[in-house]
């Protein structure tokens, strides 16, 4: 029998080392920024073109390579940050992979600049799917520029399953913010189509923070500093007031290296104990500086989840130090047992001098033509005459007859209170005898039907409702528009608004209008009639939260990921009260849409129960 273990060329290795290394635009992001760092560049700028899928290039001032480390820096194995095994559990350095080029080169075409400083021309190599077309010497400055173009080019499948421009532009900026948080001593510069996203000069973490996701998150920001002879911990934590309902603004360093840990997020939330409304996330930016032999960062491909040694120590300081900051800058509660609120004395009054007058006495009025014994006593409203002006003095209107016998109508018009009737009061059902809808637990829909009933999730069923409702008015009919009084502006990340802009002519064919775009807010003069003026910063949020997090696919445009957003923004929740009136509207809109079964994210909206069914429950 002959051999069939061969080995594979280079350029088919390297395509499947590109499979691991290079899932998206944003990986080759990654490796390309986190070299350069390792360059010693202070200087760094990234140029976008289409997301990436056209074009990325990295320019730094680093040190840059020889004629042959730039030719060797594309061969598989081939790196400048390790020598030998154990160099691997002492790492300070970021992009020590040893395919990444080589992987890169394999699916683009790659154009390599790079001199160093001693140097009087620099090198410049291009590739095209791992096959070098050209090297050559060139004048250049000091420092690297490494161009990728045309990713994926030779592997049609996988340019197809790319997200949407949006979507793909979102990781690349959520990988550059995460580089640029880690580094304040460099600064960066981001492109896109021509058009600066980012400009982040060389400043302190708190300045890097505020560059990053605008002027008013400086006023969010408590500081955290703990050092101990394990770890040592900085940053800060954003208020419990500005908490949010999704998880975003929530970043942790070990060793300027972005990490992923739940465990240690759990630290934090805990921290927070009291401080937070259900469902909220606290933000925060979290260094941790802990000996490299301490860790290992080789447990996960992309590097961003760690092994530590000690981890339940490290969570028990995290906890501590968090909420000891959330104390010292009087962000937790205080409890003083030794301190009787009722003395306290109000501030304004603390402020008078000695010689001011005492605080007068409130006056005291009495109603002489007052007779307790009179026959028909009406004190009304203000029209009788008889009513004393001032203003401290009390109204009062009685039925009362001298004759007792009348006694009886004070309890006319009651009825027992029943077991319906009680939970009605405590639970808000809207039940009556004669209505064929019912509310259960603020949550659901009972519906009577000829064979059998309906139990319907309210909140589902208003989201299908809406959707169908905002997708019609968006694509179908000309969305009408309300013209806001006063303009609203918003604060936003320069990442977001970029997100904005590129979804504008979308958003207005929704009904929004919009006035101004700045580096950190929106301007928007008008939006769609089916929203109110206080819903609008919800719904931006929400319909960004579900581009960045790939809830809807957009591929082929953004009018269904917004009729989504806004559906699930504006949909009822689960523990509003609806009345009867409400409940029947709800149900008929139900089932005059299209597809009542489902929501707009595919869950059921509703459950028929039979009548056999449910004989079937009380005959076992």
């Amino acid at each position: 029998m002959s051999d069939i273990i061969q080995l594979l060329p280079d350029h088919v290795a390297n395509q499947i080392a590109a499979g691991e290394v290079v899932q998206r635009p944003a990986s080759v992001v990654k490796e390309l920024i986190e070299n350069s760092i390792d360059a010693g560049a202070t200087s760094i700028k990234l140029l976008l073109k289409d997301a990436g899928k056209t074009l990325i290039q990295v320019i730094d001032n680093g040190k840059g390579m020889s004629a042959t480390d730039a030719r060797l820096s594309f061969e598989r194995h081939a790196t400048s940050k390790i020598k030998d095994a154990q160099d691997l559990f002492n790492l300070n350095t970021k992009g020590f992979r040893g395919e990444a080029l080589a992987s890169i080169a394999a699916i683009a075409h790659v154009e390599l600049k790079t001199k160093q400083e001693n140097e009087e021309l620099g090198s410049q190599i291009k590739i095209e799917g791992s096959k070098i077309t050209s090297q050559e010497a060139i004048s250049t400055s000091k420092g690297t520029s490494l161009a990728v173009k045309n990713l994926f080019y030779n592997i049609p499948a996988r340019r197809n399953f790319l997200k949407s421009d949006t979507i793909e532009t979102r990781h690349i900026v959520d990988e550059f913010q995460r580089v640029a948080l880690a580094h304040p001593d460099i600064s960066f510069l981001l492109h896109h189509n021509n058009n600066e996203i980012y400009h982040l000069k060389k400043s302190n973490l708190r300045k890097r923070i505020v560059a990053i996701f605008g002027t008013k998150m400086n006023e969010k920001l408590v500081p955290i500093s703990e050092q101990t002879d394990i770890i040592s911990i900085n940053g800060f934590v954003a208020k419990p007031e500005f908490s949010k309902k999704k998880r975003g603004e929530q970043f942790f360093f070990v060793n300027n290296r972005f990490i992923k840990s739940s465990y240690l997020n759990h630290a934090v939330v805990n921290a927070f104990e009291g401080l937070l409304e259900h469902g909220s996330h606290p933000s925060y930016f979290l260094y941790l500086d802990v000996p490299p032999n301490s860790i290992d960062i080789n447990i996960h491909p992309t590097k961003t989840e760690i092994k530590f040694d000690n981890e339940k120590a490290l969570y028990a300081i995290l906890r501590a130090t968090v909420k000891h900051s959330l104390g010292q800058y009087n962000v937790s509660p205080v409890l003083d047992f030794d301190r009787d609120a009722t003395l306290d004395t109000p501030y304004d009054y603390s402020k008078k001098s000695s010689s001011s007058s005492p605080a007068s006495i409130p006056p005291i009025t009495v109603d002489p033509t007052f007779n307790p014994f009179k026959t028909e006593t009406s004190y009304q409203s203000e029209s009788n005459p008889n009513r004393s002006n001032n203003s401290n003095s009390v109204s009062y209107q009685s039925n009362f007859k001298k004759d007792t016998g009348n006694w009886e109508a004070l309890y006319t018009n009651t009825e027992p209170l029943t077991a319906s009737k009680q939970e009605q009061l405590f639970e808000g059902q809207q039940e009556t005898e004669t209505g064929k809808t019912f509310q259960i637990q603020k949550k659901y829909l009972l519906s009577s039907i000829k064979s059998g009933v309906v139990l319907i999730n309210q909140s589902l069923a208003h989201q299908r409702i809406l959707y169908e409702e905002f997708l019609e008015n968006i694509t179908v009919k000309e969305a009408s528009s309300q013209q806001l009084l006063f303009p609203v502006s918003i604060s936003f990340s320069s990442a977001d608004i970029e997100m904005i802009y590129t979804i504008k002519s979308d958003l207005e064919s929704a009904g929004f209008m919009f006035d101004e775009f700045t580096k950190e807010s929106v301007v928007i003069g008008g939006i769609p009639t089916s929203i109110s003026e206080s819903q609008i910063t919800l719904i931006l949020e929400q319909l960004l939260d579900d581009i960045k997090l790939e809830v809807p696919d957009t591929s082929f445009s953004h009018f269904d990921v917004m009729a989504k957003s806004f559906a699930k923004s504006l949909a009822i929740k689960t523990g509003t009260i609806l009345s009867i009136k409400e409940q029947e509207n709800l149900v008929n809109d139900l089932f005059s849409c299209k597809e009542p079964n489902t929501s707009p994210f595919g869950r059921p909206t509703f459950k028929t129960l039979t009548l056999n069914e449910i004989d079937t429950i009380f005959n076992k």
